[in-house]
């Protein structure tokens, strides 16, 4: 029976210790070090109640009831996707439901027969999933290093159109690209190459203004499409992209993931547009994750690559441990297993928020510090 299959999978998944369940409401008392809500803004009430004080009835509808290319009402879209293009100085803006959305409806929309995709190794699954969509040719090179990019580049047909991919700031290992040696690689192939940077972990986080890494290059519009999510430090829902007039207009009428997906509720953009537009004034809660970071990376033994901070513990079984353990002092940290990481790389993924109290820091650091070391 084909259900024996299923069964036999899940048996394997759980032998190996990489069988997955969807958790249960953590404890209230639990000190959350895996959300992504890096900039506290999840839990600020006081920004909620603001919001609805002040929404007009248009913003309030709970659904859009079509896809973007029908919903009648259209006004809290076009006010969020104004607010982000005047965050990135101008560029035009799109929207999409989720990352996931953006990144497996963009990525197959833009390539064509001529495409060679070149993605870093250590990109988001949305990414991955996008370039198989695509159907286009792909290669991916070492994580963050530009002279096997280089190569690959180099070696191309010169006939083809080159896609490069990569995360601003890495999801599972919070280290970051090299985005201005990127934009500087880009400047010899221009006239063949689109260079595609998501920012999901780094909007509303990095740059002075919180639009992320790319904010902080001397030309930002070097690079083709910024990809950003709304559900991690906006505190939302949806996601964007940034880019030119022409791909935007390109993305409207090829991306499916746009065309075929009802939108967002009104609500949802409204709320977006009210934190994008935020965003700027918070560089206190900036700087606060990054001494929060500091100090929690110092706990663990690690350096501060961002928010983001991974313990490799290189076992599922132990991993799933180290998890309980930290649970019962008090502190969740959620294990990430294969396939997520790769085989050998399993970790505990600390996730930081300026949102977290100096007691609350206080006491993860103390925990952090009293668990067994990877075996």
């Amino acid at each position: 029976m084909i259900a024996d299959r299923f069964a036999d999978s899940l048996s394997e998944l759980s032998k190996s210790g990489n069988l997955r369940h969807i958790p249960d409401d953590a404890a209230p008392e639990l000190i959350d070090l895996s959300s992504n809500d890096y900039l506290g803004l999840a839990t600020r009430s006081d920004l909620e109640e603001e919001f609805l004080a002040g929404a007009q009835p248009s913003q309030l509808c709970l659904s859009s009831s079509a896809s973007r290319l029908l919903a009648a009402n259209q006004s809290p879209y076009f006010a969020l996707e104004k607010a982000l293009s005047a965050l990135f100085r101008g560029r035009d803006a799109l929207l999409f439901n989720s990352g996931y959305h953006a990144n497996s409806g963009i990525i197959p929309a833009l390539t064509s027969s001529k495409t060679l995709i070149l993605a870093d190794k250590l990109v988001h699954a949305s990414i991955i999933d996008g370039i198989k969509l695509s159907g286009a040719r792909f290669t991916r090179f070492r994580h963050n290093d530009l002279d096997h990019l280089k190569r690959l580049i180099e070696n191309a047909p010169v006939d083809a159109e080159l896609l490069v991919i990569v995360e601003s700031v890495y999801s599972m290992d919070g280290d970051k690209a090299p985005l201005q040696q990127l934009v500087e690689l880009k400047q010899h192939f221009a006239d063949r190459m689109l260079l595609y940077v998501d920012e999901a972990h780094a909007f509303g986080v990095e740059g002075e203004y919180g639009s992320g890494l790319c904010e902080t290059l001397t030309d930002p519009g070097a690079v083709d499409i910024i990809v950003g999510t709304l559900g991690k430090a906006a505190a939302s829902s949806g996601a964007f992209a940034i880019t030119s007039p022409v791909i935007k207009a390109y993305l409207v009428n090829k991306s499916r993931s746009l065309i075929f997906s009802t939108a967002i509720p009104p609500i949802t953009a409204a709320w977006s547009e009210k934190i994008v537009r935020l965003l700027p004034e918070l560089s206190a809660e900036r700087s606060r994750l990054k001494d929060i970071s500091a100090r929690i990376a110092e706990a663990i033994g690690s350096s501060a690559p961002s928010h983001i901070l991974p313990y490799i513990v290189g076992d599922p079984a132990q991993t799933i441990l180290l998890s309980k353990q930290l649970a019962q002092k008090g502190v969740k940290v959620l294990p990430i297993r294969t396939p997520t990481v790769p085989p050998g790389t399993e970790r505990l993924r600390i996730s930081l928020s300026a949102g977290l109290t100096d007691n609350e820091v206080a006491r993860a650091v103390n925990a952090l510090k009293t668990i067994g070391r990877p075996q």
